[in-house]
């Protein structure tokens, strides 16, 4: 069924239009359509499609993905970018399973580890260096540069154990040599947030961002805080990543407060979370627009 829109509010738009013109196959036009029918959305918000930089959609794959419409378009969701959901030796079936089928537009992180989070927490992908090969890495990039959007550490304890800021190095490298953005997982150490923000350079992401772990927090110290402001200031993006256990109201307030806002707000859904505390993106965007977020800054947001 043709539509004419009229009477919203826009946000997050660029010159917006008056009214909005959609065809019988749900396309946006440029011209009225002859009996088309109104629809006054007076008291409405209109927005473009909203991205999620950080979800886990390898479903099937891994052990805590969900299906990318239930991350997507029933959401208001119409970009994804799955977070290292997939390392070298497992994203081809990202690829034909999910990403090619999919009406979402889906880029994806490739995990520096090579399984990528096939059970994930169960069996870390960053164990020791036998868990990463570069050669095969850079293989599967350039064999889907068309795709790939970055290169995804989970850089906390619980994952690299020992193992330090090592991975976040040799991640970093590959990045560098690929000519892609790193996105870095924070949390609880090791490694600290002072070990891996010198490492990051302009275009670089650093999810998690407004998580409370213990020695993980962006305002743990005043000595931090002035870190984390400088590396955000000279170009590495800030991304919330609400996920399971990584979205701490109390710093997210703290920060906000003091005027500093996330690059992008995203979810880190997954099965472990779809049903609470996350949800989907219109509650986190909800919890950042609570905490005293201008919203169209939150629409700009996603």
């Amino acid at each position: 069924m043709a539509l004419k829109v009229t009477n919203f509010v826009p946000i997050g738009l660029d010159n917006p239009p008056t009214e909005i013109h959609i065809n019988d196959e749900g396309q946006i036009v440029d011209c009225p359509i002859e009996g088309a029918t109104t629809i006054n959305a007076e008291g409405s918000y209109l927005s473009p499609g909203w991205c999620d930089l950080h979800v886990h959609i390898w479903y099937g794959g891994t052990d805590i993905s969900v299906r990318a419409i239930d991350a997507g378009r029933n959401y208001g969701v119409t970009a994804l970018a799955d977070a290292g959901s997939a390392g070298e030796a497992n994203f081809h079936g990202l690829r034909e399973y999910v990403i090619d089928s999919a009406e979402e537009t889906i880029r994806a992180f490739i995990n520096i580890g090579s399984i990528g989070l096939v059970a994930c927490n169960r069996l870390p992908e960053l164990i020791d260096h036998r868990s990463i090969d570069i050669d095969r890495t850079l293989k599967v990039i350039e064999a889907n540069r068309d795709i790939i959007c970055g290169i995804k550490v989970r850089a906390s304890g619980v994952i690299v154990g020992n193992w330090g800021i090592g991975p976040v190095r040799i991640a970093k490298r590959v990045a560098e040599i690929s000519n892609l953005p790193l996105m870095v997982h924070v949390g609880e150490p090791p490694p600290l947030l002072d070990e891996i923000l010198p490492l990051l350079t302009q275009g670089d992401i650093v999810t998690h961002c407004f998580n409370g772990k213990p020695a993980g927090s962006i305002t743990d110290t005043n000595t931090i805080w002035r870190m984390v402001y400088e590396t955000a200031e000279r170009g590495v993006r800030m991304d919330v990543g609400h996920g399971q256990a990584s979205f701490d109201f109390g710093v997210a307030s703290d920060a906000l407060n003091r005027g500093f806002l996330p690059f992008s707000i995203s979810t880190d859904l997954h099965c472990r979370n779809i049903h609470g505390p996350v949800h989907d993106l219109a509650l986190t965007i909800s919890k950042l627009y609570a905490l005293g977020m201008d919203l169209e800054a939150c629409i700009t947001a996603v």
